[in-house]
């Protein structure tokens, strides 16, 4: 073979295997990736349910071939098309893949980088969205048949200059953050991801802080992932400072929780936990959860003046989420639980008194919120080890209550009182989303008078004992409407309780009670042997069925009515000597007007001689009274002798109910004028 010949089969050899290489190399270098830009917008178009689009697509060929992405926009929802802000944007979008890894069966993603992603985040009052995509459903349902996703194995991920915006029309939030991450600094660090959020939440002014582990480190199950958040919305302020152990597997945190703000009732946006108003707190303790609970632990701090401490856990899991909570107080000032019975928890402002001095209502008559109650399953137990308080004479409290599907069911609100108990239990059942049925009892049980007079007053009162009910059937959706649409009643006995001079005016108020105090007549030094009240309720009017107070020589009966309907009292008392001498008493008085401040002004019978044979005539039932009474302070009372020498023996000579209370003096054809009764009456005091 000649040299020639040979030459040209390696030229033609050379052309032949050079050919290919030099097309695909031209390919290479002439080969535009943007040509599959219109299968891509397409294909996640399809995917996603809303038109998403890229500009450019860039791959670099290799072991471990780079995507780049330009142009990134997913357009919103057709329902929120009006909106001209993009769902989503990003300038650049980088994925790194290694190839060997595919031909395994295993994803590895060494590197993803965002730059400058945009993202808007909206729902709306009526629960619409522009975050739920055609693709989520599937995925749901996909995973409920395959178990969990399988999430590919990322090195980094990388965010650069992204902007979040969060628009939630029921939670009033208008929230914009800012995040980006740092890069790893080590073989253990991944780096940590940093945002920083303003705006408005809850209607109320709204900052954070959050700095995490790497979005990566979620995945790394020996490596705790940590946390540092600071949240101050409105006055309210939360940090939650700690790790989190393998957070996809739910295996334990070591987080500290700190609350603290003006009033409790202002977490439940963050919370979702509805809590009535209180006085302000502290907090602190241990954030925990599992794959059941969340469980805020062993906390302990302040709220008001009280110190309160334990443990609340939380099943979110529920279709209505159930909370657990036992909560302790070694020391708690009642009135930092005002806010349980619709009053307020801390003092009121100088504004806040003008509008309650207008307020006719004497009960509490904040309503309570049915919604929010249906929006929570709860069981609380509270016990107040001691109570400290210059206007209740409490001594301790014991509590528990459960709230289902919005009833609230009070198995028991004990106080110590002494060497007694107020004890009380109440249901109260939605009827609609303003009001409630209500079904309440409290029981007074030998309670010491000498142990309140001592603690509220600081006088002293000689033994005494207190005992009675008070039962309530109603619907409202506070104190003050139950009581003014409520039947049930009052029955109280209180005997042998000291001086009446120090036991009225602490009962009425000092103006009050000092006015009724020299209404009466009575000795300074007069002894209360014993007092009986019974007074049914009767759609909101509690009428005097029996009302008998009794000192060591005197009798006074009382008769009338409390309208809690108009919040106004009409109410008129006598007082007899109970021996063979006559004392000079004024005869009836009535008070009567507004609750918050009634008159006290003399009937018109003190104006004649009939004074000392009127008045008496109100039937006593003793019989259908004694089981309370023996219930309340024992049998062989003073009181059950004193409601049976009411009937028997009545100090007015005439058996009851055969007098007119006020009835005009002997001769007289008509009935005085309160101006003329209001002048007999100053005459009479100064003779």
């Amino acid at each position: 073979m000649t040299s020639h010949s040979l030459s040209s089969r390696h030229r033609k050899l050379f052309i032949g295997l050079g050919t290919p290489v030099v097309l695909i190399l031209l390919l290479i270098a002439l080969w535009s990736w943007d040509w599959f830009v219109p299968l891509v917008n397409r294909e996640t178009t399809a995917l996603l349910g809303r038109k998403t689009t890229i500009e450019h697509l860039h791959v670099s060929v290799g072991f471990v071939p780079k995507v780049r992405v330009d142009g990134v926009r997913i357009e919103q929802p057709d329902t929120f098309k009006s909106d001209t802000t993009p769902f989503f944007t990003a300038d650049h979008l980088l994925v790194r893949i290694r190839l060997l890894a595919l031909l395994h069966g295993r994803t590895e993603l060494p590197r993803i980088a965002v730059d400058t992603p945009r993202a808007d985040i909206q729902r709306r009052q009526d629960e619409s969205n522009n975050y739920t995509f055609a693709s989520d459903s599937k995925k749901t349902e996909n995973d409920r048949k395959n178990g969990s996703v399988t999430l590919p194995d990322i090195e980094e991920f990388a965010i650069r200059d992204g902007h979040l915006r969060l628009r939630d029309q029921k939670l009033r939030a208008d929230m914009t953050s800012q995040l980006h991450t740092t890069p790893p600094t080590s073989a253990t660090d991944r780096g940590t991801i940093v945002m920083d959020t303003t705006g408005r939440y809850a209607g109320q002014p709204i900052i954070s802080h959050f700095v995490g582990g790497a979005l990566l480190s979620l995945q790394n199950v020996k490596t705790p992932y940590p946390i540092n958040l600071e949240v101050k919305n409105g006055g309210t302020r939360v940090t939650l400072k700690g790790t989190v152990n393998n957070p996809l597997a739910f295996e334990g945190t070591q987080l500290v929780l700190h609350l603290s703000g003006p009033d409790m009732s202002l977490l439940y946006p963050l919370t979702g936990v509805p809590i009535p108003q209180t006085p302000s707190y502290d907090i602190r303790g241990k954030l925990d959860y599992d794959q059941q609970h969340i469980a805020f632990k062993s906390f302990t701090g302040h709220m008001g003046s009280s110190d309160l401490s334990g443990t609340i856990t939380v099943d979110p899991h529920q279709t209505v989420p159930f909370v657990e909570a036992s909560l302790r107080s070694r020391r708690v000032d009642i009135q930092d639980l005002g806010g349980f019975i619709g009053a307020k928890p801390e003092e009121k402002t100088a504004s806040e008194k003008k509008v309650d001095a207008r307020d006719p209502n004497v009960l509490p008559d904040t309503p309570i919120n049915v919604p929010k109650l249906r929006s929570i399953n709860a069981h609380v137990t509270y016990k107040g080890e001691h109570i400290q308080n210059k206007q209740l004479p409490l001594d301790d409290i014991d509590a528990e209550f459960s709230v289902q599907d919005g009833a609230i069911d009070v198995k028991k609100l004990n106080f110590g009182v002494g060497t007694g108990t107020l004890a009380s239990s109440a249901t109260l059942k939605p009827v609609n989303d303003k009001n409630f049925a209500v079904n309440a009892k409290v029981d007074f049980s030998r309670i010491d008078l000498a142990h309140i007079m001592r603690t509220a007053t600081g006088t002293t009162a000689q033994g005494g004992v207190i005992g009675g009910r008070f039962s309530l059937n109603s619907t409202g959706n506070s104190i003050a409407s139950l009581m003014a649409n409520g039947n049930g009643g009052l029955t109280l006995v209180l005997v042998k309780g000291g001086e009446i001079s120090a036991l009225i005016p602490a009962a009425l108020g000092l103006e009050l009670g000092d006015a009724v105090l020299s209404a009466l007549g009575l000795p300074s030094h007069s002894q209360v042997e014993c007092f009986v009240t019974d007074m049914p309720l009767n759609n909101g009017v509690a009428s005097t069925r029996s009302m008998l107070l009794r000192t060591n020589d005197t009798r006074t009966l009382g008769r009338g009515d409390i309208n809690f309907r108009t919040n106004k009292i009409d109410y008129s008392l006598t007082t007899r000597s109970t021996g063979f001498t006559i004392l000079s008493f004024p005869g009836a008085f009535n008070i009567t007007g507004p609750l918050k401040s009634p008159t006290v002004l003399p009937g018109a019978e003190i104006l004649g001689r009939a004074a000392a044979a009127a008045g008496l005539g109100f039937v006593f039932p003793p019989l259908a009274l004694l089981p309370t009474i023996q219930f309340g302070v024992g049998k062989g009372s003073l009181c059950e002798k004193a409601l049976q020498e009411v009937n028997s023996n009545p100090a007015s000579g005439k058996a009851p109910g055969g007098v007119e209370e006020n009835a005009a003096p002997k001769g007289s054809d008509k009935k005085m004028s309160p101006t003329e009764v209001r002048a007999a009456w100053k005459k009479k005091l100064k003779h």
